[in-house]
């Protein structure tokens, strides 16, 4: 089997405590709580807002240079995973909707090597 990466993405003002309700808190515990059942779920982790990542970069001379926020200027970030077994890409698609529909925003769904 594969793992895949399903990776839900917010823009960059995403508030958790204005978009965030109970509703959408139980149905992403009752969707993890189905994959778990189901045997697919590997890892689960959400992530603070992009603007408290630190990129490091390395330099010619060897040096790396670590400057605040993310290394993508873009206007969204992922904002949280779930690393998923699957039997194959349909399914872990078929799991990606129901996270899509859970989480309220967009999703990625990406094969490891």
């Amino acid at each position: 089997m594969t793992q895949y990466l399903v990776a839900i993405h917010h823009p960059d003002d995403y508030d958790p405590a204005a978009l965030e309700d109970e509703a959408m808190h139980r149905d992403i515990d009752v969707l993890d709580d189905e994959m778990v059942a189901a045997g697919i779920r590997i890892f689960v982790g959400g992530l603070r807002p992009a603007r408290d990542a630190r990129s490091l970069r390395a330099q010619p001379d060897g040096a790396v240079v670590v400057t605040d926020g993310p290394y993508l200027k873009t206007n969204e970030h992922v904002g949280g995973f779930w690393v998923l077994e699957a039997a194959d890409l349909d399914a872990a698609l078929a799991w990606g909707r129901k996270a899509a529909i859970a989480c309220r925003a967009p999703v990625e769904v990406r094969p490891f090597h």
